[in-house]
């Protein structure tokens, strides 16, 4: 692992952004916060007639709000803007903490107006992310804590090395594997300590995001996707145009897979410890089989989550299927819809590489050490004779005569785990 993590973190040298683009300057337009004392709406005017079948909505609500403002030169006056309107736009009501915009007429600088941008969500959002924070910690003790600090972690890899990197120009695929490697070498680690069972679930992600990164160059290749198959990717285009948008969509997918991943690869080299404990006698061919069960049972679940996750975020997609006039076939090789389907098969099939790969290593770490009669031979089991019901009934109450034989050297105690002591 040592030769890994060094290569890793010369690459994140090598690759770290020294020379980001500054973000273009837009007009600073300024938002003050403030509170909705009326609302008052009214029949809209009447529109110019459209052509027919010309999309667009009805117009309205029509009408004013009258706020109270509590930021800006106009703090503690109360205001009007109208009612906002069109898609996407807000719904307002008394009492609701708004987002004012200060439009300013370029003729006449003395004249301004206000509109409603939003709401206020800046508290909501902190208390749901403390809830999510006690409820990590008071689940997971100090091992929930370790978690958090993962999390903090991988949102500090992602602003400050692979989001900066790929703006400023390098190679996104290289960028997301070795941002993707960095953050698993500090989470698994963080979160599950460093053992010899986080090091093999470490090699079955980083074995498993190489082979997605070349199933996702090939898949991408084969299908001469562009990546402007989404309406984000297309405007970033017009703001960084020497942006890598094939390069940006693979990338994508290999962080995106990556939570997944160690979800896996940390749940089979858990397993393969668990079933090495539990019966030290099981041979390396054994504890794969048996694991593999597991991951097999697993890997059934999983596949539908990552589908269904791909789904909830692009129902707006997916309802096109619905929606559009068109043959389904025809629009499932259109580019946005392909993008989707290579994402979602790619991704599959990497976690279905992680579960033999991460086993198989397991498996032979797990049993190192070992004679080479245990660690390649079956164990027989041994045969117990019919035991009297007198004495079977004694043994389960606890009262037995005799005390019970001593435990293999491998074998946990009854009150120890084989988890990593915190």
């Amino acid at each position: 692992m040592v030769p890994l993590f060094v290569i890793t973190v010369l690459a994140t040298l090598v690759l770290w952004p020294r020379d980001t683009p500054e973000p273009e300057q837009g007009p600073d337009v300024p938002r003050y916060h403030g509170t909705v004392t009326r609302v008052l709406t009214e029949p809209c005017p009447p529109a110019a007639e459209v052509p027919e079948g010309t999309p667009g909505g009805s117009r309205g609500p029509c009408g004013t709000v009258t706020v109270k403002v509590e930021q800006g030169p106009d703090a503690g006056r109360q205001v009007e803007a109208p009612v906002p309107a069109g898609p996407g736009a807000p719904t307002v009501q008394v009492g609701d903490k708004i987002i004012l915009v200060e439009l300013v007429d370029p003729a006449d600088p003395a004249a301004k107006s206000y509109n409603i941008a939003e709401h206020q969500r800046g508290k909501q959002l902190f208390w749901l992310a403390a809830l999510f924070a006690v409820a990590i910690v008071a689940f997971g003790r100090w091992r929930g804590l370790a978690a958090l600090a993962g999390l903090a972690a991988s949102f500090a890899i992602l602003l400050g090395f692979v989001l900066p990197g790929i703006g400023a120009g390098q190679p996104p695929l290289l960028v997301a594997i070795v941002g993707s490697a960095l953050i698993m070498f500090v989470v698994l680690y963080l979160t599950h300590g460093i053992t010899a069972q986080t090091s093999v679930a470490v090699l079955g992600t980083l074995g498993s995001l190489v082979l997605t990164g070349v199933l996702g160059t090939l898949a991408t290749a084969a299908t001469h996707l562009t990546g402007f198959g989404s309406e984000d990717a297309t405007t970033l285009s017009m703001f960084q145009r020497d942006v890598d948008l094939h390069g940006l969509l693979l990338a994508g997918i290999i962080i995106g897979s990556l939570g997944v991943l160690d979800d896996v690869t940390v749940t089979q080299a858990a397993t393969v410890t668990e079933l090495a404990h539990a019966n030290p006698g099981l041979s390396r061919v054994q504890l794969y089989r048996a694991a593999t069960r597991v991951g097999r049972a697993h890997i059934a679940s999983t596949v539908n989550t990552i589908v269904l996750a791909y789904a909830g975020a692009s129902l707006p997609l997916l309802l096109l299927l619905v929606a559009d006039s068109r043959a389904v076939s025809e629009i499932l090789t259109t580019e946005f819809m392909a993008q989707e389907i290579v994402r979602s098969a790619v991704a599959t099939l990497g976690l279905i590489a992680a579960v033999p790969l991460t086993t198989g290593l397991a498996a032979l770490v797990t049993t190192a050490g070992r004679g080479g009669v245990v660690a390649d031979r079956p164990t027989a089991p041994t045969s117990r004779p019919p035991a009297d019901r007198d004495d079977a009934l004694e043994a389960l109450s606890g009262r037995a005569g005799n005390p019970p034989p001593p435990a293999p050297a491998r074998w946990p105690g009854p009150e120890t785990s084989t988890d990593v002591a915190w």
